[in-house]
């Protein structure tokens, strides 16, 4: 028998049991119970059984609670024939129509719930990526009472570094999921752009003005929110971070010592006219970044100070995996019964191994270039790259040629050699490439061209002392050295 239909049957049965029961129960004491408070009594079960979301347990369990209310405490222990009180039918049919209202309240109550839940959900990462900057774990724990806007997301990065972010939507409705899935795509938009965290933030803040905007003057109008952007870099092994009144990360170093890094404090998003400031701090390899919505730490029979110092002593001495750390704090910190929706993600730092880097000072003069590329070809060479060795020289002699003409010393290159070859071409200059269409009369314009080509993806980032244009090519997999096995 399918198992849906015995659950079903089980739910039917106990609907035309339970009222019963509960009649049999109150029997030895109906002398001092009145028919008011006995239709309480039954109207609580049955809206209990509606809050399973079955309707038709639901509907059987009104019914029943009728028929018994009417058999054991109008006429008890005769047929129904004998019901001659208007009074009493009136009261029956009262407790039909009232059960049945609840019950549909309360099923229709659960299914919002449920969709609203389920769309939050959908909205969230459903499997963190396990890159070359860190390895990650996340939950999310929802509100007991109502869907709220806590999320969170990991996303990869050119040159191997990462952005881990958390915010907050304030509120806790359908309204504030959506708005959280919204703000959720704005900032993957943006960091395509590769934008630094004070940037990234700005930006977000634009977008929910435009969100106050559109709404306009109605009751759910103005949008509040947080949000915490940060961006791992595993080759520098350095982390720049900045957030929009949202608490500041917690970290675990690979010692076991567990504090609150200290951040700028900003106001949240949609204030307008703010200047968000970003913090860099050098984390060791194996140190864990713990970010967190305030549902986990902010909570009505402790301050935010204590939930803090509780979230620390939880972390210290924590092991390096963090799925184990997520169970731990869960355990350790959540409220029993927590009235806000809980976004916690943490991520353990890794450093880019020193032997998959190359780099090399560029002298401003074209006539550099030949030398470059013999050292660039060798290089891959010791990394058994040859294969691509056409490719990057190309890409590398457009890029390098590019940065002596148009950029400004001093000028730098170099490679990263991973699941994917990266290589970076920095100067001190602001003025960022563009690809262009050459014509067939044109002389020039085919560069970048050709480097979209030959590359799996490119593009320029802004840094505070000029940019850096890079380009990704694949390749394969680090060769792993044979065993030998002896013949007997």
């Amino acid at each position: 028998m399918p198992r849906d239909l015995v659950r079903g049957l089980i739910a039917l049965l106990a609907a035309a049991v339970v009222p019963l029961a509960v009649c049999l129960l109150l029997l030895p004491v109906r002398g001092i119970l009145s028919e008011s408070n006995v239709v309480l009594i039954l109207m609580l079960v049955v809206a209990a059984v509606a809050a399973l979301g079955n309707r038709g347990a639901a509907v059987l369990t009104a019914l029943s609670a009728a028929v018994w209310f009417v058999f054991f405490f109008t006429t008890p222990y005769s047929s129904f024939t004998y019901i001659n009180n208007a009074d009493e039918i009136i009261t029956a049919g009262l407790l039909l129509v009232v059960g049945l209202a609840v019950s549909q309240l309360a099923r229709r109550y659960s299914r919002e719930r449920a969709i609203a839940t389920t769309l939050q959900r959908s909205l969230l990462p459903r499997v963190l990526p396990d890159t070359s900057a860190v390895r990650a774990a996340c939950r999310y724990v929802p509100a007991e009472a109502e869907v709220g806007g806590d999320w969170f997301d990991l996303i990869p990065l050119p040159g191997f570094r990462t952005a881990l972010v958390v915010g907050d939507v304030v509120g806790h409705s359908l309204s504030s999921a959506v708005t959280m899935g919204r703000l959720r795509t704005a900032v993957r938009n943006f960091s395509t752009l590769d934008l630094p965290p004070e940037e990234l933030l700005a930006r977000l803040d634009d977008v929910v003005h435009q969100m106050d905007a559109e709404a306009g003057a109605s009751e759910d109008g103005t949008v509040a929110a947080t949000c915490l952007y940060a961006i791992y870099d595993p080759v520098s092994c350095s982390c720049a971070m900045a957030r929009a009144g949202h608490f500041p990360p917690a970290v675990v170093y690979p010692d076991g010592r567990a504090e609150i890094l200290e951040l700028p404090e900003c106001p949240p998003l949609g204030v307008g006219g703010v200047r968000f400031e970003a913090v860099e701090r050098q984390l060791p390899e194996g140190t864990q970044l713990v970010f967190y919505t305030d549902g986990l730490i902010d909570y009505r029979h402790r301050d935010i100070g204590a939930g803090l110092k509780l979230l620390c002593d939880a972390l210290s001495g924590t092991g390096a995996d963090p799925e184990e750390t997520c169970e731990t704090i869960l355990e350790a910190v959540l409220p029993a019964r927590p009235i806000d929706d809980v976004a916690l993600l943490i991520a353990r730092t890794r450093a880019f191994p020193r032997d998959r880097i190359a780099e090399w000072d560029i002298p401003a003069s074209p006539a550099a270039v030949p030398a470059l590329r013999a050292e660039v070809s060798a290089m891959l060479a010791d990394w058994t790259l040859e294969e691509t060795a056409f490719a990057t020289e190309l890409i590398l002699s457009e890029l390098v040629t590019n940065a002596v003409r148009y950029g400004a010393p001093p000028l730098h290159l170099r490679l990263l050699r991973e699941a994917t070859l990266v290589m970076e071409v920095s100067d001190s200059s602001s003025t960022s490439p563009h690809l262009r269409y050459a014509t067939t009369m044109d002389e020039g314009g085919r560069g970048i061209f050709l480097v979209a080509q030959f590359a799996e993806r490119w593009g320029t980032r802004f840094t505070p002392t000029g940019k850096i244009v890079w380009a990704e090519q694949s390749a394969p997999p680090t060769p792993v050295a044979p065993v030998l096995a002896s013949v007997a």
